[in-house]
């Protein structure tokens, strides 16, 4: 059998010696044009994949944590980024009151006061400065293995960016990875809904993400509660 890639069907034959693709392939100038095509000359004729399926998850505070990334007025100014802090806020009460870690990243030149005040971290939140993969070259990995975590929540700005990169570390690294769409942002709604695309298949993390929203993020009723 011969998978033919032009038209998407298998070919029979009978032996190496006698292979007939009659029927099977079209004319050589066709074959020439489908041949020096890229996907950029295909770009406005692909199809949009179906949207995923969001899913509620149940969170155990003691195993998760939430990463809040880059969520920095310097670089947080699209009506994108900026709509997306009352619900990083929601959520990130919500850890608090149930005694989650949480953890912070800045960009490179960033600082704590840099934080919306909304989402400001506290004195004792870990944070971590590093470009897009916040795992690299930080002690991210380190936090996270001293208090038991097994999941994270990923949150924060860009989508394309720090979100993505920083949740394909953790998937890599044998994490489940929790994706808030509502808690991600991008200047454009296409980078946004790349990376949702991707974290659910991509070979990297297509077995270990799941996409959600802050309304469908449970605690256990026996969850610690602070307040």
């Amino acid at each position: 059998m011969y998978f033919c890639p032009i038209h998407c069907q298998w070919v029979r034959y009978l032996s190496n010696d006698n292979i007939n693709y009659s029927g099977y392939w079209p004319p050589r100038s066709i074959r020439a044009e489908l041949t020096n095509q890229t996907i950029i000359d295909e770009w406005n004729t692909v199809s949009v994949p179906p949207a995923p399926e969001l899913k509620s998850v149940t969170v155990d505070p003691k195993t998760s944590a939430l990463l809040i990334l880059d969520m920095e007025t310097s670089i947080c100014k699209s009506y994108r980024c900026i709509a997306s802090i009352p619900n990083i806020y929601n959520l990130l009460t919500k850890s608090r009151k149930n005694g989650m870690l949480v953890v912070y990243s800045l960009i490179p030149t960033g600082n704590p006061s840099d934080v919306f005040k909304q989402l400001a971290p506290l004195p004792s939140d870990p944070i971590v400065k590093s470009s897009v993969d916040k795992f690299y070259k930080t002690n991210l990995e380190e936090i996270l293995q001293k208090k038991g975590i097994k999941t994270v929540i990923i949150t924060g700005y860009a989508a394309n960016g720090a979100v993505l990169h920083t949740a394909t570390s953790a998937a890599f690294r044998g994490y489940n990875v929790i994706v808030p769409v509502d808690c991600m942002s991008a200047n454009i709604p296409y980078a946004e809904q790349y990376t949702a695309w991707h974290m659910l298949n991509s070979p990297g993390t297509r077995n270990r993400a799941v996409l959600t929203k802050v309304n469908l993020i449970k605690f256990p009723l026996n969850a610690i509660n602070l307040h």
